[in-house]
């Protein structure tokens, strides 16, 4: 007779070792937190895909540009997500964060840049300068000058070897079009204002600071900040005549240039033009004012605060400057005829008395 069907055997599910996750990443992780991750990586596959980092970027580049610092972050951070190594993307993202505010972010960031590459790339040292202060910050300072000046080394035996033409082009960092000198300058000075301040009661911080000037005007002899900085050591040395002379070197390299302009530059324009040209920034153009004050050159320091007011038409500190220009210049102008009145007379006493 026919023989029996054989029933099939039912094939069990296999149950899925929960230790295939290990090599993943995943082990450990709750339910929640695996589709999580699992939806990141196909948002990073789905970026990778539309845009590239280059894209990402210049994209993040335009929102800083526009001051969108936000969502500037949201692209900087999606460029971050497919390339989480790119030195380029990490810098943008320290500052980003510090534009926000959130310098503890920022810091991590920095710190990171420097894990990753610490012997190239001086601006995440100078960042990491500006977030901390004392000899924390003076170390990270002369971190970034130990490799600009590697570079503009570097710099010189390229142009020994590659004759006039090369030495013609301008000294450029990374893409950068302000020349490594000026950086170097500009750390120096921020060394020296850290012995202006944070560190200016420790053994020999008057000595520090100069010799830190000093250094700046080395790579940048004619750099107002530097000289401003200057003026302002002599001055607090009691060098008066000294230290007017720096000033005035100092408010002769930009201030000229500015007056010369058809109409009023706007707070755009001046920020354009410091970032292009030797313009100080407003603090530092607040500080000349004061100084100017203080070597009785009221003229000028009436034009200087009024250079800082059209940045800053709104702060107390600029009005106030302002009208303190303004009544130190009538004093000074009722003092002169005054002093030319009492002179004339004893001139015509000394005729009547010849007579």
């Amino acid at each position: 007779m026919g023989g029996q069907t054989k029933g099939k055997k039912k094939s069990k599910a296999r149950r899925k070792d929960p230790r295939s996750n290990e090599g993943s990443g995943l082990a450990g992780l709750s339910p929640q937190d695996r589709m999580k991750l699992k939806m990141q990586e196909k948002a990073k596959k789905k970026t990778a895909e539309k845009y590239t980092v280059e894209q990402l970027l210049e994209k993040t580049e335009e929102c800083m540009d526009s001051l969108e610092f936000e969502m500037a972050g949201r692209f900087c951070q999606r460029a971050l997500e497919v390339e989480p190594d790119n030195l380029l993307t990490l810098d943008l993202l320290g500052h980003i964060h510090s534009e926000l505010g959130d310098t503890q972010r920022a810091k991590e960031v920095f710190l990171h840049a420097v894990q990753l590459s610490p012997e190239e790339g001086h601006s995440k040292y100078m960042s990491l300068g500006q977030i901390h202060t004392g000899q924390e910050a003076v170390q990270y300072y002369t971190k970034g000058v130990q490799i600009l000046l590697c570079m503009l080394e570097k710099h010189a035996q390229a142009t020994a070897g590659a004759g006039a033409e090369a030495a013609a082009s301008p000294l450029q960092d990374s893409g950068s079009e302000i020349p490594i000198a000026r950086h170097v300058c500009v750390a120096y000075c921020s060394v020296a204002e850290i012995y202006f301040t944070d560190l200016c009661m420790e053994e020999r911080a008057g000595d520090q600071c100069r010799e830190a000037i000093e250094r700046a005007l080395t790579y940048q002899p004619d750099n107002p900040e530097a000289l401003q900085l200057m003026a302002s050591y002599l001055f607090s040395t009691e060098k008066n005549q000294e230290g007017k002379e720096y000033l005035m070197r100092s408010v002769d390299a930009w201030l000229p240039a500015l007056k010369q302009s058809e109409a009023p530059p706007s707070r755009e324009d001046i920020e354009e033009e410091h970032t292009q040209s030797d313009i100080p920034p407003y603090e530092s153009r607040i500080t000349t004012a004061k100084l100017l004050i203080e070597a009785e050159e009221y003229e000028q320091a009436t034009q200087t605060t009024y250079s800082a007011s059209i940045e800053e038409s709104e702060t107390i500190e600029v009005e106030m400057r302002m009208k303190i220009v303004s009544r130190l210049t009538a004093f000074t102008t009722i003092t002169t005829r005054w002093k030319q009145q009492i002179t004339g007379e004893q001139e015509m006493q000394d005729k009547i008395t010849q007579i």
